[in-house]
């Protein structure tokens, strides 16, 4: 059974830093693309950063420069090193896992979400 368990979330005061962790078990980690994604109040989710199978990292502009994602296969664990922190940064932060195969669905997971909150 394939569990994303994400956490450090958290309430911070803009211009401070968090780290979000996922926790990956039940699948061949380092066979799967990562990311980041966010949720805020009234809406949709929306990508903040993925990392490859190869370690190559794509960013929303939002965050760019302040977001930083990394993995560690040996751990199975992905990482959002977060700083210089808006207020619009707040959201619910949601870790994903994601493996395309050839002529099926994805195979595509998601972890509970960890709440940021961030302060003006």
């Amino acid at each position: 059974q394939v569990q994303l368990v994400d956490s450090g979330g958290g309430l911070v005061q803009a211009g401070g830093s968090l780290r979000l962790s996922c926790a990956a078990s039940g699948l061949i980690f380092s066979f799967y693309d990562m990311g980041w994604y966010r949720q805020a109040p009234g809406k949709q989710r929306e990508l903040v950063a993925n990392i490859t199978r190869g370690g190559r990292t794509n960013y929303a502009d939002s965050v760019k420069g302040r977001f930083t994602a990394s993995r560690d296969n040996a751990k199975n664990m992905v990482y959002l090193q977060m700083n210089s922190l808006k207020p619009e940064d707040t959201a619910i932060y949601y870790c994903n896992a994601m493996k395309f195969r050839i002529g099926h669905d994805p195979y595509n997971y998601w972890g509970q979400g960890t709440q940021v909150t961030v302060s003006s």
